[in-house]
Formats: C-alpha cells, structure tokens, sequence
C-alpha cells in the first residue's frame, strides 16, 4: 500500500486581502466554514489564522481564536486544528529613525504570541524560525524568543510546526534540536516563494530535502503559481504538502479558485494522479504521533 500523504489546507492567513479573492474567509464563522469544508474535500490539517473583522487584518485576538475553535469542534469535524503563532513579529523601522517603530509593528513578547495556544491547545501550532525582510516590514524572530514559545508550546500538549523560510532557518532547527529545545521527530514546514526567502524551484526544495534531520516529519509549499507544481515535487521527494487562499488564490493562471476546498480538491487529484493517496485525519495523527 502506498504511503499516505498529509494535506493541510491554510484558509486565510494574513497578508491575503479580499481585493485579491472576494471569498476570502475573514469572520469566524466564514473561517470556521471554509476549514470544515477543507476538511471536507480532504485536507487532514487546517491552518488558522485570526482577522479583526473590522479591518480584514490578521490579529492574535484571544476571542476571535476561541470563536474559531469552538465552531470547529462542534461542527462534528475531526480536522486536526493548526493554530498560527506568526502574528507578533513584525517590526517597521521608522524612516526618520529606523530604531524607532513605526506604524504597522506588531513585534511583541513570546509569551503574548502563543496565549491563544495555550488557552486553546489544539493538536499542532506553527513555530516560525525566520528573521526576513516580508512586506514593508522585518519579521523578527529571536533564538531566545523562538525557545520561550516552543518551551510553552510543549507545555501545553501542542506540537510545533517549524516554518522554514530558508536556509538559515533550518540551522537555527537543528541548533534548537541539539540543545534540546526541540523534540524529536521535528515536524518541519518548508515555505518557498517568499519574497526575499527560499527561491522556488525543484532545486531549492531538493536542497532542503538532503539536509533535514534524517527521523523528521515534512512538508513543503509554493507561494502563488509555484502552489501546485512544488505540491508535486514534494510528494515525489517524500515529504506531505499545503494549499489554501494564504498561499495561492487561482486554481489555474487566470482564473480563481472558488473556495479553499476546491484548491484541496486539485491537490487530491495530483497526489492521486501521482499514485499517492491523502492521509484522513485519523491516519495523519498517527503519522505525527497525535
């Protein structure tokens, strides 16, 4: 039997804008819709971001995240919940004094950035590993703060998904790793196609295949137009994949996706076409020890 592939589905993010796609999930209860139909059409995971439904802008709103959850939960859906700790970490460097913040700073302690985990233990929460120039702003991730949020992670009964946005980032892994921050096996996201992060090409996702830990867990996505075609090259390398409206809006050049689900639809169709099959959720907490 084949091996099975895990599908997580990100439904929102927060730099996708409803200019970009009208269907944009924003609210809750649009947000806690769009998972359980991910979930629906075949995505074992699903990645949750918070927005401030006033402004669209992503948000670490404790109230907001809960709102999102329960709906979930009561849904009926097994999904497997993938909290977001992202927001938190942008710093704009002021024009006039670059060491002062300017407006659109989000930059905050660890502990503030992953309250909602804490509060809400779902089964797994990103763990972003990257310090980058992302938009107008500087994400900023510090090793001190990366282990504060993973020591409260754990803590919690949650399991860290480490963002990779490029190299360095996964020497900063496997430095976590030895120190024994990090637990084994690594759960490692791959992100590729960030402006002014990991370039998006086959040779890129090969190079970050050969150098991984060699007992950890895997997966790998493409930003925009690279979404499906790097969804292919990391099943064939081994590793589980992502779609969803955070990452790419189209479903082919030109015309826009309808929803999330159908985005996971296409990436059950490729992982098929290739001779994979999608892992269900009771199937992907095995495979991560859930």
């Amino acid at each position: 039997m084949s091996r099975k592939t895990i599908l997580t589905c990100a439904v929102t993010g927060n730099l996708t804008t409803r200019e970009q796609h009208p269907g944009l999930p924003v609210t809750p209860a649009e947000i806690a819709a769009a998972a359980v139909e991910a979930g629906k059409a075949g995505a074992a995971v699903v990645h949750l971001h918070a927005r401030d439904p006033g402004t669209t802008k992503g948000t670490m709103d404790l109230a907001l995240f809960t709102e999102i959850v329960d709906r979930i939960r009561q849904s009926g859906s097994d999904v497997i919940l993938n909290l977001s700790t992202g927001e938190g970490g942008r710093f704009v460097p002021g024009i006039d004094d670059p060491k002062i913040a300017a407006p659109g700073t989000t930059l905050t302690t660890p502990e503030r950035r992953v309250a909602h985990v804490e509060a809400l233990k779902p089964e797994i929460c990103t763990l972003d590993l990257n310090t980058m120039f992302s938009g107008s702003a500087v994400v900023i991730n510090t090793p001190r703060n990366v282990t504060e949020m993973a020591r409260r992670i754990y803590a919690a009964g949650v399991l860290p998904e480490l963002e990779l946005f490029d190299g360095g980032d996964l020497q900063l892994a496997k430095a976590l790793q030895a120190d024994g921050v990090l637990r084994n096996p690594l759960l490692i996201q791959i992100v590729l196609g960030v402006r002014y992060g990991a370039i998006p090409n086959p040779q890129t996702l090969v190079y970050f295949a050969s150098q991984l830990p060699s007992d950890c867990i895997w997966a790998a996505f493409g930003i925009g137009r690279h979404e499906f075609p790097l969804l292919a090259q990391a099943f064939l390398l081994g590793g589980h994949v992502r779609v969803g409206l955070e990452d790419n809006v189209y479903i082919r050049k030109g015309v826009l996706a309808r929803d999330n689900a159908e985005l996971v639809e296409k990436a059950g169709t490729i992982i098929e076409n290739l001779g994979g099959a999608l892992a269900t959720p009771a199937e992907a907490r095995a495979i991560l020890g859930l």
